[in-house]
């Protein structure tokens, strides 16, 4: 991109009721950024969706003084800009609707030919979130993906610590400017980073953390991954959302389970009880269900549980799934003649001994 159509890009970020949407649109029917600026009012206002009241600001001359010290910034501080419709653009995230027109970056980053997961999580983790945030990214790293997340306190820091710790790339995406780092604390943290992946953000240098920043962020998160894992989350919280965005996008998401008495577990709970996210109780079930195994035949063979007593609902299920092969819910339950909330939770219960898997399209299988 020529500096003009930096400078006209940036100008479309600041101009009051033009998001990234819209600005698309604008782009797409003019050709270029710059070019919007230079087409009359009327042929603007004929694009469908676009009124007086999105083009009020339009031509308004401190959004150029704006974007032009910016644009400053930007090359004093070694930043690198990618567009929405370069190369260099986060491939996922381009076919999201209300990705960025414009992300910034700094560091290492290489997404060519690459897996790339959001792990998302609470604030607050636990012992055991800890743990299996190591165990996954121990056993994920002979895949080599890269690791996205928000860079925060707990899970995200965590993920993040422990793919470095491995030697993959993580990312992670910021609420604010590169000028910053929230939260302060993890200052130390991003020379590592840095070296081993970078940072994204769609916010200026004049932009701090506010909470909506947040909510903005974690659509890049979920838009840039091929899925999203919840580790852990209380009822509510931004991974969540960030899970319902991953959700929206038609993407994979994934959840740890735990206690049912774990005010951080609940979040996960409901997410695998909704049918919004898949169950995660190893790396294994993640590469299996998104067919990474198929690519990469170095993945250590998953171990299956031996001995494991069954009841006699548990052991009708499995030996139809052994004979049958896959099945959706509706199918087992007809067959072997048990109600569907009886077969739900012996269903949950066998996927926590390992006896079964979901997958895609609502169906289950034996292991």
């Amino acid at each position: 991109m020529t500096d003009s159509d930096i400078i006209a890009t940036l100008r479309l970020q600041r101009i009051p009721n033009i998001g990234d949407v819209t600005a698309k649109k604008l782009i797409t029917h003019c050709g270029s950024s710059t070019a919007i600026f230079e087409e009359k009012r009327n042929n603007l206002l004929k694009i469908d969706g676009i009124g007086a009241f999105t083009l009020t600001n339009l031509q308004d001359k401190i959004h150029l003084e704006e974007a032009q010290a910016e644009l400053a910034y930007i090359k004093k501080n070694d930043i690198k800009i990618t567009y929405f419709m370069g190369a260099d653009y986060p491939e996922y995230l381009r076919h999201c609707i209300d990705s960025p027109i414009l992300l910034f970056s700094k560091g290492k980053i290489d997404l060519a030919q690459r897996k790339i997961i959001g792990v998302v999580g609470t604030r607050n983790i636990t012992s055991y979130g800890n743990a299996f945030c190591e165990k996954l990214i121990e056993d994920l790293a002979p895949l080599n993906p890269i690791i996205v997340s928000g860079f925060a306190y707990g899970v995200d820091i965590c993920i993040q610590k422990a793919a470095i710790k491995h030697g993959l790339q993580t990312i992670g995406c910021l609420a604010h400017g590169l000028n910053q780092i929230y939260p302060k604390v993890h200052a130390k943290y991003m020379p590592d980073v840095e070296k081993n992946g970078g940072f994204y953000t769609e916010f200026w240098s004049t932009s701090s953390p506010e909470r909506e920043n947040f909510l903005k962020r974690n659509r890049i998160i979920a838009g840039m991954s091929e899925a999203t894992i919840v580790i852990e989350s209380a009822e509510k919280g931004g991974s969540l959302v960030t899970a319902d965005i991953a959700h929206s996008y038609n993407r994979d998401v994934f959840a740890v389970p735990g206690r049912a008495e774990d005010k951080y577990s609940t979040g996960c709970n409901n997410l695998i009880k909704q049918q919004k996210a898949h169950m995660l109780t190893s790396a294994a079930d993640l590469i299996y269900l998104l067919n990474w195994e198929l690519e990469d035949k170095k993945t250590k063979p998953v171990q299956k549980q031996l001995f494991v007593e069954l009841d006699d609902t548990e052991q009708l299920i499995y030996t139809y799934l052994q004979t049958n092969g896959k099945q959706v819910l509706d199918s087992i339950a007809l067959d072997c003649k048990l109600p569907i909330f009886k077969i739900s939770s012996t269903l949950l219960t066998m996927e926590m001994k390992g006896l079964i898997r979901p997958l895609p399209g609502k169906l289950f299988e034996a292991l």
